[in-house]
């Protein structure tokens, strides 16, 4: 279906920055009504993490042993870093629906910044993540966890989850756009679960094959994972490599490639759409 994206009103850089946020505000409110009229979807996604710590942590932890702590503490900032990455999966789907149902070549018929729609997606999810987020965080403590690094070192380590979490964001739009259909994306989130068990969230990289565990070091979730450990002081295996050293440079520096990359990438796509 070929649809002609209308143009923004003429005026100022000021002037259609400013219609361009109101725009994006207006998608997030009606992503968010959405999930208000229909929020079994939403809350399963919030729990679905949880059920995992709680099969992890009880049927495996009594068989793995971290140096200076628990299994059980070393996977629960692991969980969280792999939370993020669950997030994609719902933003591809949202995508692809809107796409399907048509709803996206009408936004792209009316007089709204292509960058705002993508935007305005991106915020919602966001905002549904911290929420997931913040439900983690409640159930570790609840079954024991602690973070002994200090409010401030905390605060950096939900800083980096969420840091990440944006970055995927726009992944997931990009790849939702281009998937052309909710069938589609099921192939692509097949994917999601080897790049997650493919990193240092459940075990140490250095028990898989050299060139495995190499893959795993230098997987941006680990980076996530081991800097968020490290600042919540909580146990972990450590390494030698150069990027497990340096894991909290890199839990920076790979979401900000991600989104150097995906961000004007969703946005370009979305307005070729139909072209």
């Amino acid at each position: 279906m070929s649809t002609t994206t209308s143009t923004l009103p003429a005026g100022s850089p000021v002037s259609r920055f400013g219609w361009a946020l109101a725009d994006s505000w207006t998608i997030t409110l009606r992503d968010l009504n959405h999930w208000v009229r229909r929020p079994g979807p939403v809350i399963l996604g919030w729990f679905f993490p949880i059920m995992m710590v709680l099969m992890f942590g009880g049927l495996f932890g009594g068989a793995i042993g971290v140096p200076g702590g628990d299994y059980f503490d070393f996977l629960i900032p692991g969980m969280f870093a792999m939370t993020m990455l669950f997030g994609l999966e719902s933003t591809m789907m949202a995508v692809t629906t809107d796409a399907a149902k048509g709803v996206t070549d009408r936004f792209r018929s009316m007089p709204m910044s292509a960058s705002a729609v993508v935007m305005g997606r991106g915020i919602a999810d966001m905002l549904n993540s911290v929420v997931g987020l913040a439900v983690m965080i409640v159930t570790g403590l609840l079954l024991g966890w602690r973070a002994g690094g200090g409010p401030s070192a905390a605060l950096t380590a939900v800083g980096l989850l969420l840091l990440l979490r944006f970055a995927l964001i726009w992944v997931g739009i990009f790849i939702g756009l281009v998937a052309g259909g909710p069938e589609a994306v099921t192939s692509v989130q097949i994917l999601v679960w080897p790049v997650g068990f493919l990193s240092s969230v459940f075990v140490d990289p250095s028990t898989m094959p050299g060139w495995l565990g190499a893959i795993a070091e230098w997987n941006p979730l680990s980076a996530t994972a081991t800097a968020a450990r490290q600042l919540f002081d909580n146990p972990g295996w450590g390494g030698e490599s150069w990027v497990t050293q340096n894991a909290t440079l890199m839990a920076v520096v790979w979401p900000l490639l991600l989104i150097a990359v995906f961000l004007p990438l969703a946005a370009r796509t979305f307005r070729r759409l139909g072209g």
